[in-house]
């Protein structure tokens, strides 16, 4: 979708209704404010946020006639996410849907009362925002990434399809506090596999190219990228860089299988987003955030991008390809 088809969208055009029937609608109008992590134009954003209002279309609720949708978009930048926090609660939504840890918790921040729907938090409970998952118990619910323990998978996968893998560098998130609990998942089980773990944090542009092409120095490596803004900000820059040095890498977000990266496991994001409308539109009907329970995916996809593995050289092995959910050719 083109972003000016999505403005029009979502854009809460004006429509000539008579006087009348405007003035009933603007009676019946309901605000929900979005803070998404990626950028306005990235496409993966765009997907995302139109799945959204297309399932609240569904359920009923049409942006310019009975709901306003506020969407602002912090590409992974930590001090306009409190920015823009600001200002969407400035506009008094009766509700907001967050992405990410790092974003739920600026919103948890700033506010106490107002209904607030997360996606792709991993850690709800440790993170403060839910008391437990069947019953939040504050103004705070959603739909979770995963778990940490699924997190040791992605270094199953990378040593299942290169045996020889003794080193591996997590590209992560410094800032994004869930990110200690998916790295401690990678270690703990990287022993038994007889391969060393090495953080390499994403800052900027030129210190992921920096720190990847110092790590790629030595024989033997391999990438593991969790979910984050930041990485999913930077996926093409990460992609290039492991094709340029060679490097089979895992990701969490099929995204970056899409735009040629070698492999990902985790759940469909997308679909996370139609749930979240859902739980939006039950808000705007009277339900409470403390009594709608964190849901935890129930699906996880496997996608291999084979073009991808023949440039580096791989022969994924069969087992792996009969449990693909999809395959890049």
């Amino acid at each position: 979708m083109k972003r000016r088809e999505f403005i029009a969208l979502i854009g809460g055009v004006a429509v000539a209704w008579p006087l009348a029937a405007r003035a009933q609608q603007i009676e019946r109008m309901r605000r929900i404010g979005m803070l998404m992590n990626l950028a306005a134009d990235d496409p993966e954003s765009l997907r995302r946020i139109t799945a959204f209002v297309q399932r609240l279309q569904q359920l009923g609720w049409t942006d310019g006639h009975n709901i306003r949708i506020d969407a602002r978009w912090g590409a992974g930048d930590a001090d306009r996410y409190r920015t823009l926090a600001t200002e969407l609660l400035a506009l008094a939504p009766d509700v907001i849907v967050v992405a990410t840890t790092s974003v739920t918790g600026v919103v948890r921040r700033a506010t106490r009362t107002v209904p607030i729907v997360f996606v792709q938090v991993i850690d709800p409970v440790g993170g403060g925002f839910v008391d437990n998952l069947a019953k939040p118990g504050g103004n705070v619910t959603g739909f979770m990434q995963y778990e940490y323990a699924m997190s040791g998978k992605w270094l199953e996968l990378l040593k299942e399809i290169v045996p020889q893998l003794t080193r591996v560098g997590v590209v992560r998130d410094p800032g994004d506090t869930s990110q200690i609990g998916q790295f401690a998942a990678i270690q703990s089980i990287a022993p038994s596999l007889g391969v060393t773990v090495t953080p390499i944090s994403l800052h900027d542009a030129f210190e992921i190219e920096r720190d990847v092409t110092a790590f790629a120095r030595s024989a033997n490596g391999g990438l593991i990228v969790p979910g984050s803004a930041l990485a999913t900000f930077n996926r093409t820059l990460i992609v290039t860089l492991a094709a340029r040095n060679k490097l089979p890498v895992v990701y969490s977000n099929p995204v970056f299988v899409t735009d040629g990266g070698l492999m990902a496991y985790g759940p469909d994001r997308v679909d996370h987003y139609r749930l979240a409308a859902g739980y939006v539109d039950r808000i705007l009907k009277g339900d409470k955030p403390a009594d709608l329970p964190v849901q935890a995916p129930t699906k996880y996809e496997l996608v291999i991008n084979l073009k991808t593995a023949k440039s580096l050289g791989l022969d994924i092995p069969t087992i792996v390809l009969a449990r693909a959910d999809e395959v890049i050719e």
